[in-house]
Formats: C-alpha cells, structure tokens, sequence
C-alpha cells in the first residue's frame, strides 16, 4: 500500500513537473520574442534619432543662411539709400547708373524674394518632421514602456515559476530523502520483526514444552494428592476465603464515609423543610395566634410534628452501614446485611410521605381558595403541588431500587447478579431526577414567596419563615446533587466491585455462605496472627539510613587515613634519604668553604700585614652588628669593604645552613600539607561518589514517589472540579435567590416610600384642615 501511494505520489508529481516545464518552454519563447521586438524598436528609435540630428544640422546651417542673406539685403538697402541722394544730383549724368540700379534692385529683389519663399519652405518642412518626430518619438516611448513592463511581468512569472519548480524539486528530494529514511527504518524493523518473531517462535514452543511438562506434573500431583476440587462446585466455592483486598476495603469504606455525610446533610435539610413547613401553616393563611386553623391544617402539622421519628433513622441506617464497613470484612452486596436496615428506615419515610401528601396537597387548594391569593400565586400553589407528588414518586422509585439492592444479603434469589449493574444505573437516574424535582420545587417556592411577601397582609413571621424553608429546599437541592454527582462518579467502581469475591465462580451464593465465609476469614486471620512471632525492635528506617552514611563516611575516612599514613611514610623514606644527601652535599661545602677561606686569609695576610691588623680590631663590631641583617651573597659582593671576614667565617657559614634547613623545613612542611589535603580530598571525593549513587537511587525512588503524587493530584484536581461545580451551581441557585430577594425588597421600599408619600400628603391636608 505505501509503495503504491508513493508511486502515485510520484506520478501526479511527474505530470506537474511536465505541465510546469511546457509553461516554461512557452514564457522563455515569449521573453526572447519581446526582447527581440524591443531591440528592432530600440534600432528604429536609434536611426529616427539620427535623422533628427540630421535635420537639425540643415535647420541649423540654413537658419545661418538666412543670417547671411539678411545682413546682405540690409548692406544692399544701406548702398541703395546712399546711391539715391547722388542720383538726385546728378540725374542727369546719371541715368544710365540708375537703369543699372534699378536692374540690379530688381535682380537682388527676385532672389530675396525667392530665399524668403524657400526659407518658409524649409521653414515649414522642418517643423512637419519635427512635430512628426515627437509623435513617432512618443509612440516609441509608450510603446518601449509597455514592452518594458510586459517583459518585467513576463520576467517575474518566469522566476515565480523558476522558484516554484525549484521548491518542488527540493521539497521532491526532501520527500525522497524521508522516504528513503523511511524504507531503510521499515527494512531494519521488518528484520527486527523477523528476529522477534523467531525468537518468540523459539520462546513459545519452549514455553509450550515447559507447560505441557507442568500440565502433566500437576495433573498427576492432582490425581494422587487431591481427594476432591471444591471450587468444581459453586456450592463448595463459596465457602472459601477469597483474597483479601485492603485497597478494595479502604476504597468502599472511604466511598461510604462520603456517603454518611452527604446523607447527613440531606436528613439535615428534611428535617428543616418538615419543621418549617409546620411553622408556616400555623400562621398562614390564617395566624393560629389570632384565630384557629382548620382542621386539615391542624392534622397535617400534628403529622410534620413526627418527621424527627422518620427522618432520623436514615442517618443512623447509613452510619451502621458505615460501621460495618472494616478493613477487615469483604465488601458485596452478599455481606452487607445493614443495607437492608437503611432500605427499612427509608421505606418508612416514604411511608411518611404518602401520609402527608394528601394533607399536603389540601393545605395548597385551601390557600388557593383563600381571599388572599391571586392568580399568580394561585399557579405557583398548583406547581407546588405537583412537584409534592414527583418528589414521593422519585423518593417511591428510589427506594425500590435500594430494596432491589438489599435484597442478595437477605434473599439470594431474589435479585440475579447479571441486573445488579442495570439496578446501579437506574439508582443513579434515580437521584438524578430527585435532583431536577428539587431545583423545580426551589424554584417555584421562591417564586411564591416572593408573591407573598408583595401582599399587603405579610407579616414578618410569615416573610422569614418562607426564607428559612427556601433556605432548607436550596441545601436540598444542592445535597441532592452532590449525592447524584458523587454516585454517578463512583457507579463505575461499584459495577466492577461485584465481581469480588472466591475465585473461578460467579461470587457468593446466598448470605449464609458469605456469613460462613466472613467467619473463616476471621478464624484464618486469627491463625495466622497466632503464628506471628513479635519481632525484635529494630532501628527505625531514618536512623537506619544515618548510621549508614555515617558508616560508610568513617570506613572511607579510615581507609583515606590508612592510605595518607602509607603516603607518609613514603614520603618521609624519601625526605630521609635527601636529607642524607644534602648533609653530604654541605660538608663538602663546608670542607671547600674552609678551603676558600684558608687561602683567602693567606693571600690577605701577605698582601696588607699592618693594614689589615688595624681594619681587624676597627670592623668586629660593625661585622656583628650587621652580620644578621647581610645575606650571604652580599658578603661575597662587597670583599674589599669588609675586611673581617676571616673571623666571621663561622657565623655567615651557620646563617646560610640555617636559612637554607629553614628553608628545606617549610618546602617539607608545604610539600606534607599538600598531600595531606589531597588524601583528604581524595577520600572526600570517594565518599561523595558513593553519596551520589545513593542520591541517585533514592531519587529514582522519590520519581516513582511524585509519579504516584502526580496521580493523586491529577485525581484531586478532577474531584476538585467536580466540587467546583456543584458550588457553582450553589452559587447560582444563591444568586439567584438574592436578585429575587433584592426585586422583593426594591418592591418593599417603593411601597414604603409611596406608603411616606401618601402619610405626607395626608399630614399637609391635616395641617390645612
């Protein structure tokens, strides 16, 4: 299948590539053919501008022509006006020189006239080719233009077009790399798979020897030893002990913990609706105060007067439920007998119900038949009611459901195990619903107290009764919900529970056996505490974990010490040989000393005999004085200076051996500090190489740690939202409440302020009265 989409892949690529290439051929034809037709236009407009110079050169030499032939005619004009006053002179001498002037006017007259005509000729002739010059010059330009920005276009398709084919041949040779990655990766894992595969081969027909070898050894050890298998009959299975599961225990025993408060809270909330409601009819709509109530309102508060009696066994059914819940019981429906009792004290309730509901339902149509009620709070009483009907049906529906549930630990044959999941589902629809009729009676009953409190007739103990019952329906409705949410959370778990219980059968078969079984489970537990032998007291872990650092910090300290001590004496063979040596080394250099100081006493002596007594006795002191302050080498610099030498031979000889033993003694004493640290250092560095292996274990332990914190947290987080909600939705419900609560008291003030308004103006007609 890949090489087929690969090659068609390849095949669409290939067609476009053509298709491209072909386009290509077509727009570089296209280019050459407009290249070639702007440059003919190029050489057109190249020869029209050469012919221009060309006229412009006649136009030129003519126009200076014409500067020539007019600066004649005026020396012709100029010689004519001189030649007329001498003709008047002498006209008669001169007669035959003015028929020749007059010839020769003429003459220069006729060709004057003749350059004037050819001049506006040519005149005329050079603006014709220069106006058509500019207009073929014009043409040219837009034309070269035009040609010019086609090209340009043509120019930037065919690199468009170049860059695309050029990104399709790299991204085709990109996809050719991958793929070719790809198929070498595919090759490398089909051989892998080939490998797994005979090595499974190899592994499954080993295994399938060593169990059929087992199969055999068991079949015969069953033969020989087993008299009988109990779990061949379900009867026998369900006498036996299954595992025991203690996360299985503290999950249900956790669930039911949860499940007690939110029963608490519930039993909470009835108890208060019941109470409340008994106070409301006691004052309306008649005041029991001033006057009496009817009698079916008098009989249906003596019967909410017992709720307590009804109400309050369901929380002590859930928290002996609770109580039977152990870590050390098995947790089914089979074993759970005190089910049976919550499912007994709810009956009961729902007995209560049915009483009061027909009560109920009376009380409602006697305020609707009362003066005071309107329409509107006559719609709300007859909602009421009928929310009072679907509350029993859904509290009826949810009891047959619990009575279903109770049933496997009383009557094995009256649930079947394969309807316990559907039983589940349908108590979580169940509550479900008793949530949605909850949020119908709130709202409705909030509706009608805010009708109520808008009479003028009110009362304030009527205005806080009917907030305290709205408040008991709200925490109704949100207990209803958070039993719903966590229910239909945990419905899951609980459809995969049942399946908990012996092994290889369908779980217990009636009480008995599950009561017989819980029996031996506490004498095996029994058993095998009576086995158990105290153990010794230990040292706790953490203590445990210090001593062994410290342990192994000691033995790395003492094996550092050992080696330094080695180290050491090492070192101090060596030091002791040197030392050996370099005391050689200075009495040769004492004895050579000596020797040097011998002949230069002698050479001192024969040179300056007088002179040299007279420096002796002056310079001891000055030589002792600064014989400790002066260095062996300035000594031996300034000879002529100090004279006393000889003497002081000894003293600069004990100086410089003292310098340089000092001198040795602080080298030896850096050298042994040196490498007492590195010893140091280097046991340091191996304690802390196996503290970081032990780091490096303990945190890989704390990873696996915060994976199991991770998923905590993340489950956490998802009960967190789920809570979130559920006050969310209380919030709203509450927002709710309070707008409704601030319309009826906005509606309350403006009946006062009118109430103040109408009081004023009776006032001021008193006063003007």
């Amino acid at each position: 299948m890949a090489s087929a989409e690969l090659q068609g892949k390849y095949q669409k690529l290939a067609q476009e590539y053509s298709k491209l290439r072909a386009q290509n051929q077509v727009l570089k034809k296209g280019v050459v053919d407009e290249q070639a037709n702007s440059a003919a236009l190029k050489e057109q407009l190249k020869m029209k501008d050469q012919s221009l110079r060309k006229l412009q050169q006649e136009m030129d030499s003519l126009t200076f022509r014409n500067l020539q032939l007019a600066k004649r005619v005026e020396l012709l004009q100029d010689e004519l006006a001189l030649s007329e006053p001498r003709g008047k002179k002498n006209k008669k001498s001169g007669e035959s020189s003015s028929q020749l002037s007059q010839e020769q006017k003429s003459v220069f007259d006729e060709d004057l006239q003749k350059k004037i005509e050819e001049n506006e000729r040519l005149h005329i002739q050079f603006f014709e080719a220069d106006e058509q010059h500019k207009h073929v010059e014009a043409e040219l330009r837009s034309r070269l233009a035009t040609l010019e920005m086609e090209a340009a276009q043509h120019q930037a398709v065919v690199d468009g077009l170049t860059r695309k084919y050029m990104e399709t041949i790299e991204k085709l040779q990109n996809d050719k790399a991958k793929l070719e990655v790809k198929s070498q990766t595919l090759e490398k894992e089909a051989k892998e798979c080939r490998l797994r595969t005979e090595e499974c081969q190899l592994q499954l027909k080993n295994l399938h020897e060593d169990l059929s070898g087992r199969l055999e050894e068991s079949l015969s050890i069953i033969t020989e030893k087993v008299p009988f298998n109990d779990t061949k009959y379900s009867q026998y299975n369900a006498l036996n002990v299954p595992l025991h599961n203690r996360r299985h225990q503290l999950k249900m025993r956790d669930i039911a913990g949860q499940a007690l408060a939110f029963v608490q809270d519930l039993v909470t909330a009835l108890l208060n609706f019941h109470t409340y409601t008994e106070q409301r009819i006691q004052i309306f709509p008649i005041d029991s105060a001033i006057d009496t109530i009817s009698p079916l309102n008098q009989k249906f508060s003596q019967y909410l007067h017992e709720n307590a009696s009804y109400v309050r066994p369901l929380e002590e059914g859930m928290l002996h439920l609770f109580e039977s819940i152990t870590e050390d019981t098995v947790t089914v429906l089979e074993t759970t007998v005190k089910l049976k009792t919550f499912s007994e004290h709810l009956t009961s309730y729902i007995c209560f119900l049915r009483k009061i509901l027909p009560y109920q339902l009376k009380s409602l149509e006697e305020e609707c038949e009362s003066s005071l009620c309107t329409s509107a709070l006559r719609a709300r009483n007859l909602e009421l009611s009928q929310d009072m009907k679907k509350m029993t049906a859904v509290f009826e529906k949810l009891q047959t459901y619990i009575g279903l549930l109770a049933l496997p630990s009383t009557e094995p044959d009256g649930l079947l195990r394969t309807n316990y999941s559907s039983v589940l589902t349908n108590v979580g629809a169940a509550l479900h619903g008793f949530h949605d009729v909850m949020k119908d009676i709130s709202k409705h009953y909030s509706q009608k107290a805010a009708i109520e409190h808008e009479l003028p007739t009110a009362t304030q103990k009527l205005i806080t009764t009917n907030d305290c019952i709205l408040s008991s329906v709200v925490a109704l409705t949100n207990g209803a919900g958070k039993i719903a949410s966590f229910f239909s959370n945990n419905v899951d778990y609980f459809i995969a529970s049942l399946s908990y219980g012996p092994k290889t059968a369908s779980g217990f078969i009636s009480p008995l056996s599950a009561e017989c079984m819980l029996q031996y489970k506490k004498k095996a537990a029994a058993y095998m505490k009576a086995l158990r032998k105290p153990l010794l007291e230990s040292v706790p872990y953490e203590e445990a974990l210090a001593n062994r650092r410290v342990l192994l910090s000691s033995t790395e300290s003492r094996e550092g010490l050992a080696q330094q001590v080695q180290q050491s004496l090492e070192k101090i063979s060596k030091l002791e040989q040197e030392k050996e040596h370099w005391m050689l080394e200075a009495q040769l250099a004492k004895i050579k000393l000596e020797k040097e100081n011998q002949r230069f006493a002698d050479k001192l002596r024969s040179t300056s005999s007088g002179q040299g007594l007279g420096l002796a006795q002056e310079n001891p002191t000055g030589a002792n004085a600064t014989g400790q302050e002066e260095t062996s080498a300035r000594a031996a610099l300034e000879p002529a200076h100090s004279t006393s030498l000889v003497p002081d031979v000894e003293s600069r000889e004990d100086l410089i051996k003292n310098h340089y033993m000092a001198r040795i003694m602080e080298l030896t004493s850096q050298l042994q500090l040196a490498d007492s640290k590195s010893v140091h250092f280097y046991a340091e560095c191996r304690a802390l190489s196996k503290r970081l292996a032990l780091a490096e274990k303990s945190k890989e332990a704390l990873t696996e740690e915060m994976k199991v914190a991770g998923q905590n947290i993340s489950r956490l987080q998802d009960e967190l939202t789920t809570t979130k909600r559920s006050y969310e939705d209380q919030l709203s419900m509450m927002s709710d409440h309070l707008c409704s609560m601030n319309e009826t008291l906005s509606k309350q003030r403006e009946e006062i302020d009118t109430l103040k308004m109408s009081s004023k103006g009776n006032s001021k007609k008193n006063k003007s009265r």
